[in-house]
């Protein structure tokens, strides 16, 4: 179960999902599923203290215009995790948000404890680029995110209501404002990794049809002293698909790094 926060701002209101008990853990979202207190997040909040804010523009939090790409982003994920009362809280990222998370890191290396990154956006490389998700129909996404598209009924329902197609198209609107150019990643990350002091663990799905397997590698190459996994038989939308498998990979290293157990 969870409660829901509000943090107000300048540029308006940022909704913040928050439920469990035990270390901070800082979660930072997907494109898809804003708004919502999945399964993935229960099981964390098994050992953790799980803080899910919606990025502006996303879910339940105002668009706060003034937070115009991926560095004002950073800025307002520290103000926010400053705001929450939160001491270099653990960081758990997917997809567009494991991108965040590992610009956050890179940029206040002192505001992060342990890190987890979730299939992250981000890098640019050639010869393995990003499925433009932005030209795909709903049929063509289902089959770029999910390894089991009987997986994908729930979070792309066959006859959506209206309310689930705007939602849908706020938040690609607000993925758009943060990604549309450079797509989906900043060139001078992968220069830049290097300055992460986080112990970070990088989690790739098996059958990743949206962002190649291949960026995980060049993360955890450049991310010093970072750990790679992979999980089986899953696509790019993995904490949706395999929830319990994803909420144990991270759980478990999270632990370990807490305890100072060395992975």
């Amino acid at each position: 179960m969870s409660k829901t926060e509000h943090l107000d701002f300048p540029g308006g209101r940022v909704q913040v999902l928050r439920g469990g008990d035990g270390p901070p853990l800082l979660f930072l979202h997907a494109a898809g599923g804003a708004g919502q207190w999945h399964e993935f997040h229960e099981l964390l909040a098994r050992r953790f203290e799980v803080f899910a804010p919606d990025h502006p523009g996303f879910g339940g939090s105002d668009d706060l215009a003034e937070i115009e790409g991926m560095d004002d982003l950073v800025y307002h994920y520290l103000d926010v995790i400053e705001r929450l009362g939160l001491d270099r809280p653990n960081v758990v990222g997917a997809s567009f948000g494991g991108w965040l998370a590992a610009e956050l890191a890179v940029a206040a290396p002192h505001a992060v404890g342990s890190m987890v990154l979730l299939s992250p956006a981000g890098l640019r490389l050639p010869g393995h680029p990003i499925a433009d998700l932005f030209l795909m129909t709903p049929q063509q996404l289902v089959a770029a995110l999910f390894h089991g598209p009987a997986k994908a009924a729930g979070m792309f329902p066959a006859e959506p209501d209206i309310d689930a197609i705007l939602a849908g198209y706020r938040d690609m609107t607000a993925l758009a404002r943060f990604a549309w150019t450079p797509f989906l990643c900043n060139p001078k990350l992968e220069r830049r990794l290097h300055r992460i002091t986080a112990r970070t663990q990088v989690v790739w799905p098996s059958d990743d049809r949206l962002i190649p397997i291949a960026h995980g590698h060049r993360y955890a190459e450049l991310i010093p002293h970072a750990d790679f996994t992979v999980v089986e038989d899953c696509g790019h939308a993995m904490y949706f698909e395999r929830p319990a498998e994803f909420a144990a990979v991270t759980s478990e290293f999270l632990a370990a790094e807490l305890n100072g157990v060395s992975r």
